[in-house]
């Protein structure tokens, strides 16, 4: 058990920084984004949860367009391409099914 923010940080694009803790199955993520940061159309094996605490995500997700706000979650089913524009600043809880070995 450590404070989330003790973990060292992942910048993944510029003004966007996670924070990963990986279990056996599993791989949970802080993120802080940025107004105006963005994360690129991308997709892989790994099915995924988005959940908004607090700002506005703005996401593609296969083709079809979602404003994400506080209190909402999404599921991003494996293989799916997706994007996000944080359209003020975001804090978001990401998780991976399988790990995210890339993100250790």
């Amino acid at each position: 058990m450590q404070p989330i923010k003790s973990i060292k940080p992942k910048e993944l694009s510029p003004g966007i920084t996670g924070y990963y803790e990986h279990g056996e199955k599993i791989t949970f993520g802080y993120i802080d984004l940025k107004k105006g940061s963005a994360v690129p159309m991308h997709q892989h094996i790994h099915e995924q949860t988005t959940y908004i605490v607090s700002g506005q995500l703005d996401m593609n997700i296969g083709g079809v367009q979602y404003s994400l706000t506080p209190g909402m979650v999404h599921v991003i089913p494996s293989n799916t391409p997706h994007n996000a524009i944080a359209i003020e600043d975001t804090v978001a809880i990401d998780t991976f099914s399988p790990v995210r070995e890339d993100y250790k």
